[in-house]
């Protein structure tokens, strides 16, 4: 079993930047593919970035968002620069336990509690 906690969420202005980071327990975690979805009111979870050898991203968040991992620290990252309101949502973290990213949520074995990201105007 996995465990996921998200941490680094918050209320920040348009243009400013945060850092999430998503603490995995498990031996296995340089294995798994790792990635960030996020969800708003009202909207479905979708898929911002992933990481496993090499990283994907969603076309919104491309150039402003850096997916990484340190595999010691067990620990995934997601800095977000140059914020806008619509990056408003509760971010997960997920693991895929065959180590492949993919873009839909029903893959995921792990998920995070999420943690809230606001961006205002």
């Amino acid at each position: 079993q996995v465990q996921l906690v998200e941490s680094g969420g918050g209320l920040v202005q348009a243009g400013d930047s945060l850092r999430l980071s998503c603490a995995a327990s498990g031996r296995t975690f340089s294995s798994y593919a790792m990635s960030w979805f996020r969800q708003a009111p009202g909207k479905e979870r979708e898929f911002v970035a992933g990481i496993s050898g090499s990283t994907w991203y969603a076309d919104s968040v491309k150039g402003r968002f850096t997916i990484s991992r340190d595999n010691a620290k067990n620990t995934v990252y997601l800095q977000m620069n140059s914020l806008k309101p619509e990056d408003t949502a509760v971010y997960y973290c997920a693991a895929r336990r065959d180590g492949v990213v993919v873009r839909t949520t029903q893959w995921y074995n792990y998920w995070g509690q999420g943690t809230q990201v606001t961006v205002s105007s």
